[in-house]
């Protein structure tokens, strides 16, 4: 006892009256704060049925994910938590690996660690790309690659034969690799099917779906021939095609030849083209979605589809196609401000909730390049944390907005990773160290987005 008064009078010496007062008010607001949430980070205030997974609900006239205790769930994640880190094509290794190696030993170590400060700054999700390690950890989800896997390529932009029954298979055999096994687990919030496919012209590509599916080989490709009986059925015959698109093909076998369908610069016959192309591609969403939830059903019917996590745009075809084959419509967005517009429209036409997907702000003041990947860099760390605040604010008064993932855990290495991209994204430096500024932020901005949500 008297050993412990020496020692209570030897602190209070030190840091004076204002700093054990400083000290038990932070103590207690943690303990406050840690008391809002529940084991799996879902807001205690409100409760629902509980199902032993996740799902979404409308509660209110505001959707929530509710987490498996039947908690209102706002899923606050952070994408690429990876032990691995950025492998770095021009030093030959992964800077942020070659740390995190060195300074806890193991990747096991490192995962606790890591889930800690995720926790400690109010995040309660691991997004996509992250280490299989920390799954046991936190809540998590997973990106399955569906389309990817099948041949679409994200940097070039290609888009898989959906009508193929390769793609079934592949589709199939992915589930039962990734799906099954995790059917039962609690932890599991939802798949996500693809990352940023590209569903018709954009900075990959000018092209449109049904143009790419006009050169599918060989010549009796699925997808060839679904495109070829879509135009027949249209238009009965090779003349009205010719006329509605100002060509002049002798037959419905040279149409399969042509090596390209260009736009008319002018006119009906740029729309009728365009609306061609657009009602071909709500065919061929329809069919990626569909056979992507089968799919994922057959082997696991209890966790969401968390959606496509579309490239900053969503066709109004692809919308309308999707809804009755996800649960949640993911949306990867760069901008300042949430793009609300696109986010009521994608519930509009859908039902369902969104979220944001992939989000972040770099800053100059990091030392790093950032001349490669999304979004215009600030000038400092606090302008990321009053983005981070303003952004995530706004989108919290969405009421059909259910979380947000941030583009992503580690800075990227200065000389790019596999595509280039050089940037400030990270929660941590390749060090491991934190942005303390930022996180901070987050800390507090966290604590608050499910009262934003909830109007209170």
């Amino acid at each position: 006892m008297m050993e412990m008064n020496w020692t209570r009078r030897k602190f209070m010496k030190l840091v004076g009256f204002a700093g054990v007062f400083a000290c038990v008010s932070s103590c207690r607001s943690e303990s406050q704060e840690s008391a809002k949430f529940c084991r799996y980070g879902g807001w205690l205030a409100m409760r629902r049925k509980a199902t032993g997974f996740f799902r979404t609900e409308q509660v209110d006239g505001v959707w929530w994910f509710i987490d498996p205790d039947g908690h209102l769930f706002i899923s606050k994640g952070v994408n690429h938590v990876s032990f691995g880190g950025d492998h770095c094509p021009a030093l030959g290794y992964s800077p942020y690996n070659r740390n995190v190696q060195a300074k806890y030993g193991s990747e096991e170590k490192w995962a606790e660690a890591t889930v800690k400060r995720l926790r400690e700054w109010g995040f309660n999700t691991i997004g996509a790309w992250s280490s299989r390690s920390l799954f046991k950890l936190m809540p998590y989800t997973v990106i399955l690659n569906m389309g990817a896997r099948a041949g679409a390529d994200w940097l070039k932009g290609s888009f898989p034969d959906v009508f193929s029954p390769k793609f079934r298979q592949v589709l199939d055999e992915i589930a039962a690799r990734e799906c099954a096994p995790r059917k039962n687990d609690p932890l599991l919030v939802g798949y996500f099917t693809d990352n940023e496919l590209r569903w018709g012209p954009d900075w990959r590509s000018p092209r449109h779906l049904l143009d790419d599916y006009l050169l599918l080989l060989p010549a009796d490709a699925p997808g060839k021939k679904a495109l070829l009986d879509f135009l027949r059925k249209r238009y009965q015959t090779v003349e009205a095609f010719n006329k509605a698109w100002g060509l002049n093909v002798p037959n419905w076998d040279e149409l399969a030849n042509l090596k390209d369908l260009p736009l008319a610069p002018s006119g009906e016959v740029e729309k009728q083209r365009l609306a061609d192309r657009l009602d071909f591609l709500r065919i061929i969403a329809r069919e990626y979605f569909r056979a992507c939830h089968e799919a994922i059903r057959k082997h696991d019917p209890n966790h969401l589809i968390l959606g496509v996590r579309f490239a900053g745009y969503a066709p109004l075809p692809v919308v309308e196609a999707m809804g009755e084959f996800v649960d949640v419509v993911s949306f990867n967005w760069y901008g300042f401000e949430p793009p609300t517009k696109t986010l009521e429209d994608l519930h509009r036409i859908t039902s369902k909730p969104v979220m944001i997907t992939e989000f972040s702000f770099k800053a100059m003041d990091s030392g790093l390049p950032n001349t490669k990947g999304a979004g215009k860099p600030v000038p400092t760390q606090k302008d990321r944390a009053d983005n981070f605040e303003r952004y995530v604010t706004a989108l919290m008064k969405l009421p059909y907005c259910v979380g947000y993932h941030w583009f992503q855990w580690s800075d990227q290495p200065a000389q790019g990773r596999f595509d280039g991209e050089n940037s400030n994204y990270g929660l941590v430096k390749e060090t491991d160290e934190a942005w303390e500024l930022l996180t901070q932020r987050m800390k507090e901005v966290n604590g608050r987005v499910e009262e934003i949500h909830a109007g209170r």
